[in-house]
């Protein structure tokens, strides 16, 4: 699975016209399911982001996580993240897992964090979705558990 966490003031997700997801102080996390995730993946990068240090401290160092502040996620699918651009200029999106299989991951993913006690904001998997975004630093975050869990 892929995520880009970008730490924000605000985040909103326009889902086929309505609203469907906002937070105040936290994450928008990106999330792309590949053909090769399973359950492994979505509890490695649940956790992952759940834990992430990328807010500052009373000494201005990024020590604190989501929960620490007291913050929430907005956690939106997006399968463009699988892309591959290796050859011409039109990606390949084979390595995307087929829809049905990456929604049931992507929920998974969501529930794992809410169980960190941390809430968990969401777009709606497979809409035509318009994201708003508030950024904080800036800090973006790319996490690929490919890298961590792969042989």
């Amino acid at each position: 699975m892929k995520a880009v966490i970008q730490r924000c003031i605000s985040a909103s997700v326009i889902a086929d016209g309505k609203p469907a997801g906002s937070i105040n102080k936290g994450l928008l996390v990106l999330v792309g399911v590949t053909e090769a995730d399973t359950s492994a993946e979505s509890e490695l990068l649940a956790n992952k982001v759940s834990a992430l240090r990328i807010f500052t401290d009373d000494n201005d160092k990024m020590n604190l996580s989501v929960a620490d502040v007291g913050g929430s996620i907005l956690a939106v699918s997006n399968f463009t993240l699988c892309a591959d651009s290796r050859k011409g200029n039109r990606p390949s999106f084979s390595a995307a897992m087929e829809p049905n299989s990456a929604n049931d991951l992507y929920k998974e993913f969501c529930k794992r964090i809410e169980s960190n006690g941390i809430l968990v904001q969401k777009g709606v998997f497979g809409a035509d979705m318009q994201v708003s975004m508030v950024g904080d630093g800036p800090v973006t975050i790319v996490l690929d558990t490919d890298i961590w869990s792969k042989k």
